[in-house]
């Protein structure tokens, strides 16, 4: 009976590693050097409420930029972060290969969601950056430069916390 339990708890252990094994090198593949680093790529693009975007108007303070698709489940459990971020930090999003800005709207009215967001329907924005997968999320530093890249889902509270250190 005890070495039935122990080989149970050694299967079950044994599971759990493979999983995160797994994981890691999933994020160490997604990481690796071909994301976009130091000074951020330049652009300017309208916005989905017709308004119009510059990198080169947010310097001074940190910026996220978040990459996400309409079809994402993983992005979908990232909104509530992203949009509560948006009220009180500087975030645009870019939103690609989710069809058009109509489709966008209607997705985004569905979720509730406030956050601004750029339409790159061929994904060439995020080819600039480099993205291989979404979520995938840039924070760029007050000078303009690269801090942090995450791929995959992402706290909140761990984006406020990169946020923060990239005022610093």
């Amino acid at each position: 009976m005890v070495n039935k339990r122990k080989r149970t708890l050694l299967r079950n252990v044994t599971q759990i590693l493979v999983v995160v094994a797994v994981f890691v090198g999933i994020r160490a593949y997604l990481l690796q050097g071909s994301l976009t680093r130091g000074p951020a790529p330049s652009f300017a693009a309208p916005l989905l409420d017709g308004g119009q975007f510059s990198l080169s108007d947010t310097r001074g303070e940190p910026l996220l930029i978040h990459f996400w698709a309409t079809w994402c489940k993983i992005c979908a459990l990232n909104d509530g972060a992203i949009d509560g971020l948006a009220e009180d930090m500087q975030v645009i999003t870019v939103a690609m290969e989710s069809g058009g800005a109509k489709d966008i709207r209607k997705e985004m009215d569905e979720r509730g969601l406030k956050f601004p967001v750029i339409v790159d329907g061929l994904g060439k924005l995020a080819n600039k950056y480099h993205v291989k997968g979404v979520p995938t999320n840039y924070i760029i530093d007050a000078d303009g430069n690269i801090r942090y890249v995450e791929v995959g889902y992402t706290t909140g509270i761990g984006l406020r916390i990169r946020m923060w250190l990239a005022s610093m």
